[in-house]
């Protein structure tokens, strides 16, 4: 089966084929149908955000699409960034300068409690959503950021368990706590209950 995941973000691509093709689906992305249709990202949760982006763009390709949409939570700023992550220093901002506009609201305060989100749907090809699961991780936010792994605010970010941000571990270990591969696992469950459970656990032995 020929699964179109609706982003461009070739790190996101890597990961969801790490999670589904050995489970013999094709995973291609939405740049290698063409581009991504546009979609105007107006909902107020990542559920809402992930669903009109996987049926805008299984109506564009004409064929199932899994899309994401994730973020991060911080407790002190009420949820900021939140369905923002992506462009909270406003027009012409980047990963760099969302995450200094973070860090600078951060500056001074105690509590640095944060988490990380990844909501997934899937639409058939005929643009009708199927279903939504959700994944987080929980963690802190760090003062400064740290290591060249990842991107977006990863070098900030610290997992609940760990002293190193998701900037510093190595990818593996990334990929094994993340929220995307969290809400991935969900996916897989509740999409395509009759994949092999071996190949599920195989692909965690493989990133252990």
């Amino acid at each position: 089966m020929k699964i179109v995941i609706a982003t461009s973000n070739a790190h996101k691509v890597q990961e969801f084929r790490a999670m589904l093709e050995p489970l013999g689906h094709s995973v291609v992305s939405a740049g290698e149908m063409g581009g991504m249709p546009p979609v105007d990202e107006d909902g107020s949760t990542f559920e809402e955000n992930a669903a009109k982006k996987a049926c805008q763009a299984a109506l564009a390709f004409h064929c199932p699409v899994m899309a994401d949409d994730s973020g991060l939570e911080v407790i002190a700023l009420g949820g900021e960034p939140g369905v923002l992550s992506a462009r909270y220093a406003g027009e012409g901002g980047n990963d760099g300068r969302n995450l200094a506009k973070l860090l600078g609201k951060l500056q001074g305060m105690e509590d640095r409690r944060a988490r990380f989100v990844c909501a997934i749907a899937l639409a058939d090809a005929q643009g009708r959503l199927q279903g939504c699961v959700r994944g987080e991780v929980q963690g802190h936010m760090a003062d400064a950021p740290r290591g060249k792994e990842g991107f977006g605010y990863d070098p900030a970010f610290v997992p609940q368990g760990y002293e190193q941000t998701f900037g510093e571990l190595p990818p593996q270990v990334k990929n094994r706590l993340s929220h995307r591969a969290r809400a991935l696992e969900q996916a897989i469950r509740q999409f395509f209950p009759d994949a092999p459970r071996g190949a599920r656990e195989g692909n965690r032995q493989e990133e252990a």
